[in-house]
């Protein structure tokens, strides 16, 4: 009787695993292979956008993806001032931390530098009505570090000497690159 009720319970779980597992069959969406991934050169990001209008399933995957690669280049730089502030350890090295940040947050809120479209599909779903779109977008690092440092150089918030720390800092960053083969 115990084998009985296994082969019961046992029975479905088998059912579900030949059709495709329990959370259903996978798919493999466009840009989602390491060709689309941020590695030593370039900041990458990807975004999906559903809706009934093309325009807007556009529009959202634009969002994600350009959303999702801000947040890499502001993790970096904070991983970036992070490590000044261990190194320097002194009293103005918060402060000069803060610029930093600032000057990242500013130039991600204005404009992401040398960004390029690498890939836009689209789908249509006769039977939902949806349009699917998927997008993908690059930045080349040292591209972005450049425009940074050009940016740190005419900020009038940033003195003579938080400058040339800033600088300091980014010179590193494209040091790291080089070496990288960036």
């Amino acid at each position: 009787m115990k084998k009985l009720s296994y082969l019961i319970i046992l029975f479905p779980l088998v059912l579900i695993s030949c059709k495709g597992g329990m959370f259903g069959k996978k798919v493999k969406e466009p840009f989602s292979g390491s060709a689309y991934q941020s590695n030593a050169r370039f900041w990458r990001g990807t975004g999906k956008g559903v809706s009934s209008k093309d325009n807007i399933a556009e529009g959202k995957a634009d969002i994600e993806a350009k959303a999702e690669l801000a947040g890499q280049v502001n993790t970096t730089m904070k991983q970036v001032t992070d490590q000044y502030l261990g190194q320097t350890e002194n009293e103005n090295a918060a402060d000069v931390a803060d610029k930093f940040q600032s000057l990242v947050r500013q130039v991600m809120n204005t404009s992401i530098s040398d960004l390029r479209k690498i890939g836009e599909k689209k789908y249509y779903d006769d039977k939902s009505g949806q349009y699917t779109v998927f997008m993908a977008y690059e930045i080349k690092k040292n591209a972005m570090l450049k425009w940074m440092k050009k940016e740190a150089k005419t900020d009038q918030k940033i003195d003579q000497r938080q400058r040339k720390v800033i600088e300091d800092i980014i010179d590193k960053e494209l040091e790291k690159l080089d070496e990288d083969g960036g």
